[in-house]
């Protein structure tokens, strides 16, 4: 997907609102992405199921495939094969009761289940874009981030700039590979096929701003029901990486789920970085004639 006529600009400029725009296009649909409500999800993998087929993403090798050690986990993390991955988390819970006999109240311990399904965040201070010197990564009309696989050089760059180790490189091609958000369905007005499946609604999919207020109301409503730790993550535009394209609702620490608790985007400093390496080589550059100068009397 190559842009006609427009260059991709840096991802830490231009206003927040309007990453399309920043990256070139005049007209442009508004920017989509992923709510995930992991409060509704039942841990049945159809989104990773449906990211496969959709996308032709090869099938775990069954030698390697296997249970983790990590509850009903047997994919482990997003890959370069795995553009979706459920995440199950059991926690020891307190529940309160009622003696039967009418004796006090107490606390039984019980399991709780947490379910998660991650996916790239289509970040909008996308590292991931800012580091890649062949064009490969660049941002979509619709807002979201893609790799251009014909273009990649399999430098991984972008592996090590990804504040959520999100992107991966193949063994067998050494290309990096991540989630669309299926690209080419969203160009025939389709939703992406995790969303498209998901039989919970616990990943929906539609145009940002609208998300973010869907997830805001359900957040009051989790919080009226007494989940005090409940916590959107991702959806808030101020924070290190400027919002992120696909954002969660969590019940727990983001830590709990995998997730880094503060991510920033890791090119943040690079303007400054610069600045201050071409100041070190101006006053070195100013060292050496001197000293050039000095030799010659």
């Amino acid at each position: 997907m190559r842009k006609e006529g427009s260059a991709i600009s840096n991802s830490l400029y231009g206003p927040l609102d309007d990453v399309a725009g920043n990256a070139g296009y005049t007209s442009h649909p508004q920017r989509v992405g992923f709510f995930t409500d992991t409060t509704v999800c039942i841990g049945c993998k159809a989104c990773e199921v449906a990211c496969k087929e959709w996308n032709g993403l090869p099938d775990t090798d069954p030698d390697v495939l296997q249970l983790t050690g990590m509850s009903y986990d047997n994919t482990g993390a997003l890959g370069a094969d795995s553009w979706r991955h459920v995440a199950f988390i059991e926690q020891a819970a307190p529940v309160p009761h009622v003696h039967a006999d009418g004796d006090g109240a107490g606390e039984d311990a019980a399991t709780r289940w947490l379910m998660a399904s991650d996916v790239c965040k289509h970040c909008t201070h996308a590292a991931c874009l800012d580091v890649c010197p062949t064009g490969a990564l660049v941002r979509t009309e619709f807002g979201t981030v893609i790799v251009q696989p014909d273009v990649c050089n399999g430098c991984a760059y972008c592996v090590s700039a990804c504040p959520f180790g999100v992107i991966d490189r193949r063994e067998d091609d050494g290309r990096a590979w991540k989630c669309t958000m299926c690209y080419d369905r969203l160009r025939g007005g389709l939703e992406p096929a995790c969303a498209k499946a998901c039989p919970t609604d616990s990943i929906q999919f539609g145009p940002l701003d609208e998300l973010r207020a869907v997830a805001s109301q359900r957040l009051a409503e989790l919080h009226a029901a007494g989940e005090a730790g409940a916590r959107l993550y991702g959806a808030d535009p101020e924070d290190g990486v400027g919002g992120a394209g696909a954002f969660f609702l969590l019940l727990d620490e983001p830590e709990v789920y995998g997730l880094p608790p503060d991510p920033v985007v890791t090119t943040r400093d690079l303007p400054q970085m610069w600045r201050w390496a071409g100041a070190a080589a101006g006053v070195l550059a100013v060292g050496v004639a001197i000293a050039f100068a000095g030799a010659r009397r």
